[in-house]
């Protein structure tokens, strides 16, 4: 087992609604756990909530009932949320447990026997929402620099720890560990912010003020500041000053992943109380960006919070994990819309992995009974291109993920399903099954598909746990894919023949998508609609003029997928290849075609034509076919031409 790596997310505050930016941090964070665990690290993997404060008094005090039971109720809302994303975290702080505490009086008491905190009278201006006092050169316009909301003059005397103190040696620190603060430009802001005189960090609140808090060891009339009691967080549950065996086992952390809005309270406050403490920093703080919304900021007065519990139930857990990840690079900001998402999962999940997926089980089922047959001995020079495709993936992916550079691993192992994709459409297993002399050439290419499934399935248990769960179950595979060792598990060759597959559902159907042409109303009969007969009548009214039918538009396209539509016993929804883009056409043909028979197949479709719905199913094309009323015949080309090439 090698050296434990230690992950954190900001420990969220209580009082906040789990939005869209909780859930980013929190799975990017999953995401590089599961990745560490598959590579054979020990993991600890923390998150949590920030449970005292202000806030949380008066919003208790408002319902009538005490602090702890108003944070008992909402702590909730963060753990159900972590459930519903798979959240694989290994411990869960709460700042109102007793080994929290503790550790947040030890650690006080320790600077303030050392002279780091020291009590003095402090006026300044106070931002309620934020918990925190500025000074009047701070403030913009009168209010708050962070939030922009009011603050109130206030006058106390308070505890302070003396973080000017190490101003000079936290820039010096930055400087040479260019890993410190990432990505750069955040490692830039902090630099450009400690070119400005660094004050004393106010670390305690007057209880005459605030009840609701940790109280201070050596002055009970005093409790602890939030940020101060929240940032301790990182420490306490591996063990300081309680087990430090434990401890010393898990520190320094190896990434604390937190949004950019409180890079300044880790990078500097938390920098510094560590410093004073005598403890290493962390190894990296990574700050990523924030998401809008369709180009405009999350706020509740807009109305445009994203709630990940309903993008979970509208889209599911792990197109919503996978879009998170692959739609921005992990440090830059990021806007959601619910069309940005579609194009992923109708793109990427439904017509790259899972249109492989489907073709791959489908064929081994059609023309193996369902077991993976033996690849034979003689390889050609695309067998040994898609090997090696997979065999060099590793080592980038290893390298992108060490960078959390989410995107570029994800988009590292897309270019190989795209290989995969592109292999059987050139080795075409549909015209190898029809000459017997070439079965041997058609068990590599399926047994081939199916070990790279097998592969692509291990990489992307991170981002989509549940969807590789259930590829390794289609592909017969018993093994507990959790538990199998990454770098051990994706050499070329591991799937065994003669495991017998276990076709199951659709990894991911094609989202429907209302076209502006205005489909609502409109009814047709499905074998029209699918364009299987054409029946012309008889008598010279019918005939039409030569600009009329170059209004319509033909080309040629490759069924890249095919499936039955439930509950119809004529329709099958075909995924159709048009060269620069891919349709989804549903046809009325299941009474002469099975869907495994259609993949692979040329066909001619009616490119232009309005968009209409079978089934509850958008069907964006129609398939040519030829009919005598009991016989009927797809129209297909004579010979092999491109997808998207014109029917004239």
């Amino acid at each position: 087992m090698k050296k434990g790596k230690y992950l954190t997310t900001p420990i969220y505050y209580v009082n906040d609604i789990p939005h869209i930016g909780h859930a980013y941090t929190t799975v990017a964070a999953d995401v590089i756990a599961r990745y560490y665990r598959m590579c054979g690290h020990n993991v600890l993997f923390l998150t949590g909530t920030d449970e005292h404060g202000q806030k949380v008094q008066e919003a208790a005090s408002r319902q009538g009932r005490p602090p702890k039971d108003y944070v008992d109720e909402m702590v909730v809302r963060f753990m159900d949320l972590w459930k519903a994303l798979n959240i694989s975290n290994d411990d869960f702080i709460r700042t109102t447990e007793e080994r929290h505490i503790t550790v947040v009086q030890g650690a006080l008491d320790l600077l303030y026997k050392k002279g780091e905190i020291y009590l003095d009278s402090y006026q300044g201006w106070y931002c309620l929402p934020d918990e925190r006092f500025w000074m009047e050169r701070d403030l913009r316009d009168g209010k708050c620099p962070d939030c922009g909301r009011a603050v109130d003059q206030i006058t106390e005397s308070n505890y302070f720890f003396r973080m000017s103190k190490y101003q000079e040696w936290l820039i010096e620190y930055i400087k040479s560990h260019p890993d410190y603060i990432q990505p750069s430009v955040r490692r830039n802001e902090v630099l450009g912010f400690l070119q400005n005189p660094l004050g004393d960090l106010c670390i305690s609140r007057p209880k005459s003020r605030l009840s609701w808090g940790i109280p201070l060891p050596f002055d009970d009339k005093y409790v602890t500041y939030v940020w101060f009691d929240a940032l301790v967080n990182y420490i306490s549950i591996p063990g300081y000053l309680t087990d430090m065996g434990r401890f010393n086992k898990w520190w320094p952390a190896d990434f604390h992943l937190i949004g950019k809005d409180i890079l300044t309270t880790h990078s500097v406050y938390w920098s510094t109380m560590l410093r004073a403490l005598d403890i290493e920093p962390p190894k990296t703080i990574f700050a990523h960006g924030w998401w809008t919304v369709e180009g405009e900021k999350m706020s509740k007065s807009r109305g445009n919070v994203v709630n990940p519990f309903d993008i979970i139930q509208e889209f599911g857990v792990d197109p919503f994990r996978y879009f998170l990840l692959r739609e921005v690079t992990f440090g830059l900001d990021g806007d959601f819309s619910k069309d940005a998402m579609i194009h992923r999962i109708n793109g990427d999940l439904a017509n790259d992995i899972g249109n492989l997926m489907s073709r791959t089980i489908s064929m081994i089922e059609r023309y193996f009974s369902g077991i993976v047959p033996k690849p034979s001995d003689a390889a050609t020079s695309a067998d040994v291109t898609l090997e090696g495709s997979v065999e060099t993936l590793f080592g980038k992916v290893e390298t992108f993920m060490e960078e959390l550079e989410y995107n570029k691993a994800l988009g590292a192992i897309w270019e190989v399903i795209g290989s995969a994709n592109r292999y059987i459409d050139e080795s075409a297993p549909w015209a190898l099954a029809k000459d017997d002399s070439k079965k041997d050439r058609l068990s590599t290419v399926l047994y081939n598909s199916a070990e790279l499934l097998r592969i692509v399935s291990l990489y992307i248990y991170p981002y989509m746990p549940e969807t590789a769960r259930e590829m390794w179950g289609q592909l017969g595979i018993g093994e507990n894919i959790a538990s199998t060792r990454l770098d051990e598990g994706c050499h070329w060759g591991e799937l065994k023949p003669g495991l017998r597959i276990k076709k199951g559902q659709v990894l991911f159907p094609r989202i429907e998508v209302k076209s502006s042409a205005g489909l609502q109303g409109r009814h047709q009969k499905p074998d029209v609609a699918a364009g299987f007969s054409l029946r012309p009548k008889s008598g010279s009214e019918d005939t039409i003029p030569i600009e009329d039918f170059a209004k319509i538009k033909l080309r040629i396209g490759k069924i890249i997928s095919a499936e039955a539509v439930a509950g119809s016993k004529k329709l099958i929804k075909l995924l159709v290849d048009l060269g620069d883009e891919k349709r989804q056409v549903v046809a009325g043909i299941a009474a002469h075609y099975s869907p495994e028979a259609l993949i692979g197949k040329s066909v001619v479709i009616v490119a232009n034509l309005k968009p209409a719905k079978l089934m509850g199913i958008e069907s964006q094309g129609m398939v040519l076919a030829a009919s005598n009323g009991e016989t009927l015949s797809l129209i297909t080309p004579e010979k092999d031409i491109p997808p998207g090439s014109t029917v004239k």
